[in-house]
């Protein structure tokens, strides 16, 4: 197939690269310069504008970092919108608000452009490996149309109309923060008492606080390595749109607010930039 992928940043990237790995001809655009290698390495490549990218595009995949940047880019200043074909799918993988999502659907679909929500987790390693979780939302025959393309990238999981994607990702950022925070604070807790850190996250896999954020950030957090597989920033966008949402569904989620706090005050510590595991840095600056 013809893939437009739009947004080549730390996850747009080797994202592109495992499509285009895959056989399928890939043009990649990002809104600002960089080094791409790795996509074009992988076979895709480099179209000199974003409208360039989706012509006569198939799939047409948005991997930006908000929702206000893939309105800009669809609609916008760019006005995209109007390049693609009216027989592509356009796949939007950025974290968005789900409302978001669904008025995208809408304003595509009048033009007769089917579309899918499909926001991932696994971060950078996930992307590079193609072991990402994509939860998608949309028309069941849409989203069978465009898992040639998606497969290569994770598993795929249907799990509800046009903006559902959106909602699942929320809950996943919403245990992924939390978790971070938790894990952050037993390591803190483990060092004070006098425990190595490195053994410690080692004891307790398999127990019933082992989880991927342990035994994946755990380490980090040990070596003190924070080089971003996924900002703090994104992190804190993340949670304060599911925060948000349970305020418009009436929902009290203490925890989750909490959290959110813990974020918002790290990245205004200018650590904004970090990976999301640097919260361990900033709690322990204390």
């Amino acid at each position: 197939m013809i893939v437009g992928f739009l947004g080549m940043g730390i996850m747009g990237q080797p994202m592109a690269a495992r499509i285009a790995a895959a056989g399928h001809d890939v043009r990649v655009w990002n809104r600002t310069p960089g080094d791409f290698a790795t996509a074009v390495s992988a076979g895709a490549r480099m179209a000199a504008s974003a409208a360039q990218a989706v012509t006569d595009a198939d799939i047409v995949i948005l991997m930006v970092s908000t929702g206000e940047a893939s309105d800009d880019i669809l609609f916008g200043d760019l006005n995209v919108a109007v390049a693609i074909p009216h027989s592509a799918c356009v796949v939007v993988m950025s974290s968005i608000p789900p409302a978001t999502a669904r008025r995208q659907a809408e304003r595509l679909g009048l033009q007769g452009i089917a579309y899918i929500d499909a926001p991932v987790s696994g971060g950078e390693i996930g992307a590079r490996e193609g072991t990402l979780t994509i939860m998608a939302g949309g028309d069941a025959a849409n989203i069978a149309r465009v898992e040639p393309v998606l497969a290569p990238m994770g598993h795929i999981t249907h799990v509800g109309p046009v903006g559902s994607g959106q909602v699942v990702k929320l809950a996943n950022q919403t245990i992924v923060g939390i978790s971070i925070a938790a894990v952050a604070e037993a390591l803190l807790l483990a060092e004070a008492g006098g425990a190595n850190v490195t053994a410690v996250i080692s004891a307790l896999q398999g127990g019933f606080a082992d989880s991927s954020v342990l035994r994946i950030h755990g380490p980090r957090m040990a070596s003190g390595d924070f080089q971003p597989g996924a900002h703090a920033s994104t992190q804190l966008k993340d949670l304060a749109t599911a925060q948000q949402l349970a305020e418009d569904a009436g929902l009290e989620l203490p925890t989750l607010a909490l959290v959110r706090l813990l974020f918002a005050e790290m990245c205004t510590s200018g650590r904004d930039r970090l990976d999301h595991s640097g919260l361990y840095q900033w709690l322990k600056a204390g």
